[in-house]
């Protein structure tokens, strides 16, 4: 038997035509001991570094190529439509090849605007062809329907450039999948490969892994064709599968050099990836200088906090040297792991972005545990003061990349990354791709539209499956009873369900991460191709793949509360010239602790849920530290596992303290677990008992809890050990100290990032105090957000209506788009509030309101307002919502009278046209 390679596999990232995934393709070359294989997806290498990771840890050489639309000309603009193009797959002979790949494939997607697809020309080709080697003359291409025709001027001129350029590069690709006139195709690629003394190799064109897959496959690519399965029954073969080394042996036996060229183009195919370096973007000043910048910006970002935080000058100088001691020790880190200008780059743009009045969140994850950043403004909370721990964020013993998530006003946060593109330059800064999955609810839809059903019998089924949820199909089944029944009692609903099983968690379509940015100090293409549509320029790898290369992402993500805070205080500095800097306020205001025990939390940021305000009854908050808990306990984990019902009946003193349990006590555990009554709560807590229990560093720590996280039980037995040993170094005894390790190991799935809770609770607690302290500016700016919200704008005025708030109702001659607080200090309805009308006509009407007084009719309004903006039907949603009411006017009356009434008009401002065309005559 001769070895083979498969050198034509699309993965599931040639969305449009492939079953395969690469952790799946990569087992079965295992069982069918294949030395190596390639992937070839369409135009992109999407999956290329999951591809080659996955191949390498296996044993198994990976083979990096891409199929592309090749134009049979040099000029892209001849292009008009797809006939002039044909299928050519490259593949990289090194790792220059690879670049030359990565450069062919950014280019094809700038062509996409001519075609709707990636597409190369012969140009391009000849201006990346070195260290490529190139696979073409299938039946799907240009030369293979010459070839087939056997038309010999043409293929004799194609054959001519590809030999010019290419040379001992260039193979013809011959497949047996059962396609009509392949054997003919063969036979003439033979005599042409003879001819030309060119080699001939034979692939698959492998789309699914094994031949039952064919019919699901036909599905997919339906589902991406929006056409109906019997029309891609006969574009694609049932041979189209991954086939063993005997398989291909079999089906080549009369001609086994097209199978050993299959080997011969592997050997050729070198490409080695480095995945132990990091490539950090560049702050464009000397290393050193850069971290003595970092250090002095530091320092003095530091004593102005503490001089505002202990502006007691007494208490400052007691407390500068301890934070000052902890500075220091967060800078060596940051500098000797390299990342001294990851922090200058992200406080350059969290500056700017303060400068420029674009909000900026207090903090999200383990960033808000470093003291740098909070001297930097980068963070708003005081680690030290809030027992958080910088290691959770940066761990010198974890080789990882930091990770800043940095919430910005949702309105503005395009602003920073325009400013970040311009300042580091667009072909050095990228958005980052992302890959949507066919989820339980999507699947269904998609699989019953393809087969034919009815829209109403498919969705009958998709609505008895939760809204957002991440719940898999065959879960579904097994918990949710509805579904279940469905599943089991008809025949046709069974079937789509088990058809959707097969497809569900494939790649269905891009998307583009909310907010993240990679930063690079060479060009993007250096590392990776780049995708291109309309609107956007992404990176082609995901952020895992980002993070495996070395390259760094950054998350600008928007957050409308942060924008909704902002609009409160820019209003209350409009009625009442008041200047809140929301960064500042007190912690302890009585006022905000009242609202917050009262549960009149309707639009407060995480205390909106019914859940919550359940437990913010039963909990009864009234400190800052109370609120960090409160997010911290309403997730799912803590909530079924019981231990909130010990925390809130420890707090209330109904049950008695300990630390942790009646028989697990030791003092040492004491001043860990005090703030939170004995129970383990924060993932910052399993740090500090592993330091302190058993004399592990913050770093190990750190790593001890990521281990238990992710339920390593190999490493979790070793570390074990260590912490009991560790223990008895301190007195403590095995029995205990194991004891202990199995509840952290417990405990370790409920246990929430203090550094993240603590800074939420921060945009919670002031979301709560403007509402109790401006109440109904408050109310009426989270309305003007949320006001295509119907539920949630009915919420609302219940809770005005709880507070005494009058809303005054839509009226032609008061009511503005947003809602707004008039001089009376009540609030008036938003006309935005209403579907059907146009914002301009909005406009038009309140604009024209303000300059030529009350509108006395709606006849009048008929004549003032321009015919560009108001028709009949927007008049009738102005009349049945109630903005003629104060005019008294008899609504059913004026609906039959606006033909009329516009047709008055129309002759009204016709006269009026002609009068002033009079004037100039």
């Amino acid at each position: 038997m001769n070895e083979f390679v498969h050198l034509n596999i699309h993965s599931e990232y040639s969305i449009f035509d492939s079953l395969i995934k690469i952790d799946d393709l990569i087992n079965l070359a295992n069982k069918f001991n294949y030395s190596s294989i390639a992937i070839n997806d369409f135009s992109n290498l999407f999956g290329v570094i999951e591809f080659y990771k996955s191949c390498c840890f296996n044993g198994i050489k990976p083979i990096i190529g891409s199929d592309f639309y090749l134009l049979e000309d040099f000029n892209i603009n001849k292009f008009n439509n797809f006939k002039n193009l044909n299928k050519i797959t490259i593949f990289c002979l090194s790792n220059i090849g690879y670049k030359n790949l990565i450069l062919l494939i950014s280019d094809s997607y700038k062509n996409k605007k001519k075609s709707n697809y990636p597409i190369i020309n012969k140009k391009l080709l000849v201006k990346y062809n070195k260290e490529l080697l190139i696979l073409y003359g299938n039946i799907n291409s240009y030369l293979g329907i010459n070839i087939l025709n056997n038309d010999l001027d043409k293929i004799h001129n194609d054959i001519k450039f590809y030999k010019k350029y290419f040379n001992n590069r260039f193979y013809i690709e011959i497949s047996r999948i059962k396609k009509k006139n392949e054997e003919l195709h063969i036979y003439n690629a033979l005599k042409i490969s003879k001819y030309y003394k060119l080699p001939i190799v034979a692939t698959n064109e492998v789309r699914f892994l094994s031949k039952k897959d064919f019919y699901f496959h036909a599905i997919k690519v339906s589902i991406h064709n929006n056409k109906s399965i019997s029309d891609n029954l006969t574009k694609y073969t049932c041979e189209q599968f991954f086939k063993s080394k005997d398989d291909i042996n079999n089906i080549f036996s009369d001609i086994p050099e097209v199978i050993s060229n299959s080997v011969e183009i592997s050997k050729r195919c070198n490409v080695f990836l480095k995945f132990n370096k990091r490539f950090l973007p560049k702050f464009n000043i000397d290393e050193n200088y850069c971290k003595k910048i970092l250090t002095n910006l530091s320092y003095k970002g530091l004593k102005n906090r503490l001089k505002v935080e202990y502006n007691n000058i007494n208490l400052y100088k007691d407390k500068i040297n301890f934070y000052e001691e902890r500075l220091n020790k967060e800078l060596n880190i940051i500098n000797n792991m390299g990342f001294t200008g990851y922090f200058l780059i992200v406080n350059e743009f969290t500056k700017w972005a303060i400068e420029n009045n674009i909000p900026i969140g207090p903090g999200r994850g383990s960033g808000s545990g470093s003291l740098v950043s909070y001297s930097l403004n980068i963070t708003c909370l005081d680690p030290i003061l809030f027992d958080l721990i910088f290691e959770r964020f940066l761990n010198p013993n974890r080789i990882s990349m930091p990770d800043f998530d940095i919430d910005f006003c949702v309105e503005k946060r395009d602003m920073v990354i325009n400013h970040v593109i311009e300042l580091y330059g667009k072909d050095f800064v990228s958005r980052i791709i992302t890959f949507n999955c066919m989820t339980a609810k999507s699947v269904i839809k998609d699989v019953g539209r393809v087969l034919g059903y009815t829209f109403n019998f498919i969705n009958n089924i998709s609505k008895s499956i939760p809204f957002n949820s991440k719940i898999t199909l065959n879960e579904l089944i097994k918990k949710e009873k509805k579904f279940k029944d469905l599943y089991e009692n008809d025949k046709e609903i069974k079937k789509i369900i088990n058809i959707s099983k097969k497809l569900e968690g494939y790649v269905r379509n891009i998307g583009k991460h909310s907010g993240g940015l990679v930063i690079s100090p060479y060009k993007i293409t250096k590392f990776m191709p780049l995708y291109y549509d309309d609107s956007n320029v992404l990176t082609q790898f995901d952020k895992k793949s980002i993070e495996k290369i070395g390259l760094v992402k950054f998350d600008f993500l928007g957050l409308k509360t942060l924008t909704i805070i902002n609009n409160i205080i820019n209003n209350i500095k409009v009625k009442y010239k008041k200047i809140v800097n929301i960064n500042y306020i007190s912690l302890d205001d009585k006022l905000s602790f009242d609202m917050l025990i009262s549960c009149k939390t309707t639009g407060i940021f995480q205390l909106e849920s019914k859940g919550i305000k359940k437990l913010i009854k039963k909990l009864k908050p009234n400190t800052f530290k109370d609120i960090i808990d409160l997010i911290a306990l309403f997730r799912p984990g803590p909530l079924k596992s019981g231990m909130v019902d010990d925390f809130i009946n420890r707090r209330n003193n109904l049950e008695k303290v300990y630390y942790p349990y009646k028989n697990l006590e030791h003092e040492l555990l004491i001043n860990i677990l005090k703030p939170t009554y004995g129970i383990i709560l924060y993932q910052e807590q399993i740090i500090k008992i592993a330091q302190i229990f058993s004399n592990y560093s913050l770093s190990e720590a750190d790593i001890l809890r990521q281990i238990i996280s992710s339920k390593n039980y190999y490493e979790m037995k070793k570390h074990k050990l260590k912490f009991i040993n560790g223990a008895l170094n301190n007195g403590i005894n095995k029995e205990l100290s194991s004891k202990i390790f199995d509840l952290i190991e417990k405990f370790s799935g409920y246990g929430f990032n203090k550094s993240h809770s603590a800074s939420y609770a921060l945009i919670t607690y002031q979301m709560l105090w403007l509402k109790s302290n401006y109440t109904i500016i408050f109310m009426s700016e989270v309305m003007t957000f949320n006001m295509n919200n119907y539920e949630k704008i009915n919420n609302l005025i219940s809770e005005c209506k709880n507070m005494n708030i009058n809303i005054i109702n839509l009226n032609i001659n008061s009511s503005k788009y947003d809602f707004y607080v008039n001089k009376n200090n009540n609030i008036e309805y938003g006309i935005g509030t209403i579907k059907g009308l146009n914002k301009n006509l909005i406009t038009e009407i309140i604009n024209d309101r303000i300059k030529n007084g009350y509108y006395k009719s709606v006849l009048d309004l008929c004549i003032r307002i321009d015919k560009n903006f108001l028709n009949k039907k927007s008049i009738e949603i102005l009349i049945e919502n109630g903005l003629f009411n104060s005019l008294k006017i008899d609504k059913n009356k004026e609906i039959n009278n606006l033909d009329v009434y516009i047709k008055k008009s129309n002759k009204l401002n016709n006269n009026i046209l002609n009068k002033q065309i009079d004037m100039f005559e």
